[in-house]
Order: structure tokens, then sequence, then C-alpha cells
């Protein structure tokens, strides 16, 4: 899609904001006919709270947003491939589209070490493109964990 950029370019800028913390920098934002409707970046270091993944804050903003636990026709966009507990709740929420930047070859559960959206067994299909910005994702990851190390 047309914005797809822009907003992983915000996605990005969110991560940004996490590493600033000193949290791992993942970003996440959720637009619905290209109006914003929540964000969030990683913190479950600093609310000590480990689902305070950037797609659950964002997830829990959008949610406050509109007033509803339900999210159809909104698209996630968001640094890393999301983990389990992530890809579980945006397939609750009925998100309808999630867009990555780059993968998570330890914990990514939608194509890397697990595919949650394509399970056959699951009452909702969540659409799922990667890829967008991966190379400037891949490199503040790195560069994070280099300094850390």
């Amino acid at each position: 899609m047309k914005n797809d950029q822009y907003w992983m370019e915000h996605a990005l800028v969110l991560a940004k904001k996490a590493e600033q913390y000193g949290e791992v920098p993942v970003g996440a934002v959720i637009v619905r006919d290209d109006k914003l409707l929540g964000e969030g970046w990683n913190q479950p270091i600093s609310q000590h709270d480990c689902t305070a993944h950037a797609e659950i804050q964002a997830l829990r903003v959008a949610c406050a947003q509109v007033e509803n636990y339900r999210l159809p026709g909104a698209t996630l966009y968001v640094t890393l491939e999301p983990c389990i507990m992530c890809a579980g709740a945006i397939v609750h929420a009925r998100i309808a589209r999630v867009v990555y930047a780059t993968k998570e070859p330890k914990t990514g559960a939608v194509g890397s070490c697990f595919d949650i959206f394509n399970t056959q067994q699951l009452n909702h299909y969540v659409h799922c493109e990667h890829g967008l910005l991966a190379e400037q994702s891949t490199q503040l990851l790195q560069d994070f964990f280099k300094s850390r190390r």
C-alpha cells in the first residue's frame, strides 16, 4: 500500500524511543483508514511487565481509542517479527494485516519459528508481509545488542 513506508518509518521512530529507555528497539503502529489508532514501543524492562511488547502496547492504545477489543480492517506495522504472545493478541484483536520489517529467527511466530497467522485451526486469518525497511530495523537491533556486550 502507498502509505506503508510512512507508517513503518513512524514505527522505527518509536523503536528508537525504546532504545533511549534501554529497551530492545522495537516499535509498533496500528492504522485503519490511514488514521493512527495506536502506537507503542517495547517497555517490558521499564514497566516490569513481560507483556509490554511494542505490539501489545499499541493494541492497548488502539482498542481504548475505538472502545472495542476488536480492530477489524486495521494494519499493524512493527519493526520486528511478532512473537507467539503478540501474534496471538493480533489474531484475537482481528487485525487484518501485519507488516513487519525484519525477521526474528529465535522467537518469530509469523514465519520464522512458528507460523501462527497461517494456522488452519484459528478462526481469523491475518495477511502478513515483511521486509519493508528491514535493513534499518536490523541495523538498529544489531547496534543495540552490540553496545550491550
